[in-house]
């Protein structure tokens, strides 16, 4: 299994974030994160200071099989401004099995205004479909549709990241990550209602 990036800038939301990271890797996924700043320590939308993994200009990123970007204000804006990931964004895009995750303002601010998800159904905070130019936008907390895996906001990131286990492990898989984390009462209840 290839590694799996999740892109941290300035003032990206923190739950987002960190959901996801702990969801893929409870469910064996090997994920780092990585500052796209010059420092390690990265600074969320709510003043949460968390420590990055790796620096993005000092990463290798050879066939990654996940890239991942929380939403945030303004940290979907600093993650599309910043080129060198934009450039990693669309070889992933184009690539033959890598996928890529995006949630709350990042399917729109990022992707979406990258072209990435023309003709394609996604999903996005409220109030920011206009720039997801192209798209096919529902209003759902998650949205599967090919490589891409996208979520509506920070009240669906544990939905959100169960999709992307879902997608990368199956779904028994996902059930078991959530099991585990008492999302349902009972062991091996089905959540595919959950499911984008």
């Amino acid at each position: 299994m290839n590694e799996s990036f999740l892109f941290l800038a300035e003032g990206f939301e923190e739950i987002e974030a960190l959901t996801a990271v702990d969801v893929m890797r409870r469910a064996g996924i090997s994920v780092k994160t990585v500052s796209i700043t010059s420092a390690l320590q990265v600074k969320g939308a709510h003043g949460v200071t968390v420590n990055a993994d790796v620096i993005y200009d000092n990463t290798l990123f050879s066939s990654p099989e996940w890239l991942v970007l929380p939403g945030g204000m303004p940290g979907a804006t600093n993650l599309y401004e910043y080129a060198p990931l934009q450039g990693l964004l669309r070889r992933q895009a184009e690539s033959g099995n890598g996928r890529i995750a995006a949630i709350c303002a990042a399917p729109a601010v990022v992707l979406g205004q990258m072209g990435l998800l023309k003709g394609r159904r996604a999903t996005c905070y409220p109030g920011f479909e206009n720039l997801m130019e192209g798209a096919i936008v529902e209003d759902s907390p998650v949205v599967t549709d090919g490589k891409f895996v996208l979520g509506n906001g920070p009240a669906n990131a544990l939905i959100w990241a169960l999709n992307i286990v879902k997608e990368a492990k199956g779904a028994d898989v996902a059930n078991q990550v959530a099991n585990g984390m008492l999302l349902y009462p009972e062991a091996d209840t089905e959540f595919g209602g959950f499911f984008g």
